[in-house]
């Protein structure tokens, strides 16, 4: 970046460079067209940028007559997928937006051909910044002065702005974790004062916006704020209702990140709570994780509660997750020796997964060792467990040997 009359990023990004086509087109037939949002801040910022989003005062038919291949991503709130040039772009027409009566979505949109007023419809600052094809950052809401800052600022008024999309309060809270950057005053408040209206927002939505504030690396000061606020108290899973000697564990333990897995995210959060297994699933449950993702955090939970009783066997049931495991009791702050200790048992494990035992059911069979039916399944676990525990060799004959003694 370099600085001028206006703040100029040269030279664009790969990503960004390679969409100019898109943008050179679009300016070329007299249709303003900038890079908004997420990849903009970004780039500003020296992160990796995720998505290359397009803002033009084009029209969502214009856009189709200008370009030959095009997808109709979500033509009602004028966004235009180009096929053109490789990767799909999406364009999305400049717009102003109505009332909100479900906390969520515009009723409807109007197009514009007006930049300025596209942006004022944007939730923060820092996200209503856009780019020329030439480099030179557009900022009509004093984004650049916060981004130097370190600032979360709703867009004009943070009441408007949370009361037409409540999933924004989550959404400030996750930038907050995400960049450690502090909420300013005045958006601090709006949170406090409309947090209820998140109550009226599709538990996904807010599961997918706790989700990455949990994995922030500033997410202790941003869970500080989510109490603060009272914005927890309009949640899923009660989390209001924990005592604050657990919120201050719960603190602690992130303070240590950050976290990369959503597994041990969600494993830290609950650990340090008294839920038993039944109170566990049903509070996953209500966040609506995916099975496969609720089944890592309850093998995890027990394994955080009581790392000191982690044996050779314990070691095996979770080496499916060790990485999560791993990352988790590091955030938990475990003793050097302890961790080492609990690294080296899962890497010195005779075995890691049943398939690999040497005989199966049908060798032992063969062997006359066992019958069909639960007697099978009975011998396999012992044979399981003893091969796991250095008890017996994982040898077919070693085995044999070990069985033949235990039915005799």
């Amino acid at each position: 970046m370099k600085e001028g009359p206006g703040l100029k990023i040269q030279p664009l990004p790969p990503e960004m460079t390679a969409a100019l086509p898109i943008l050179n087109r679009l300016n070329a037939a007299g249709y303003p067209a900038y890079f908004v949002g997420g990849s903009v801040r970004d780039t500003l910022l020296k992160d990796p940028i995720h998505d290359v989003d397009i803002a033009s005062g084009a029209y969502p038919q214009e856009v189709k007559d200008l370009f030959d291949r095009t997808v109709d991503t979500g033509i009602e709130h004028g966004t235009v997928m180009v096929l053109d040039h490789g990767s799909g772009y999406e364009i999305t027409t400049f717009r102003t937006e109505s009332t909100y009566t479900d906390f969520r979505r515009p009723d409807q949109v109007t197009f514009v051909r007006s930049l300025a007023e596209d942006l004022k419809r944007r939730d923060f600052t820092i996200n209503a910044l856009a780019l020329q094809a030439d480099g030179e950052v557009v900022d009509h809401f004093s984004g650049l002065a916060d981004l130097k800052a370190g600032l979360i600022r709703a867009v004009g008024d943070a009441h408007q702005r949370f009361t037409e999309d409540a999933l924004r309060m989550m959404r400030a809270l996750r930038f907050s974790a995400q960049l450690d950057f502090e909420i300013e005053p005045q958006t601090k408040q709006a949170l406090v004062d409309l947090a209820p209206n998140l109550e009226k927002i599709a538990v996904e939505r807010i599961r997918v916006e706790l989700e990455k504030l949990l994995l922030g690396p500033a997410a202790a000061s941003a869970l500080q704020d989510l109490l603060a606020s009272g914005v927890v108290k309009h949640l899923p899973g009660d989390m209001a209702a924990w005592p604050a000697s657990v919120w201050q564990q719960i603190i602690g333990d992130y303070s240590r990140g950050p976290i990369t897995s959503p597994a041990a995210a969600w494993a830290l959060l609950l650990a340090p709570t008294a839920l038993n297994n039944g109170e566990l699933d049903a509070f996953l449950r209500a966040f609506k994780l995916s099975r496969e993702l609720m089944r890592s955090v309850l093998a995890l939970v027990p394994a955080l509660r009581d790392p000191d009783h982690l044996d050779t066997w314990h070691l095996y049931r979770l080496y499916a997750y060790r990485q999560p495991l791993l990352e988790a009791l590091t955030a938990k702050g475990l003793a050097p020796d302890q961790f080492a200790a609990i690294n080296q048992g899962l890497v010195q494990l005779p075995m890691t997964d049943r398939h690999q035992l040497a005989v199966s059911g049908r060798d032992l069979m063969q062997a006359e060792l066992v019958s069909p039916g639960p007697q099978m399944g009975r011998v396999l676990d012992s044979v399981e467990r003893a091969v796991v525990n250095g008890q017996v060799a994982n040898q077919k004959e070693a085995i044999q040997q070990f069985i033949q003694e235990q039915v005799t």
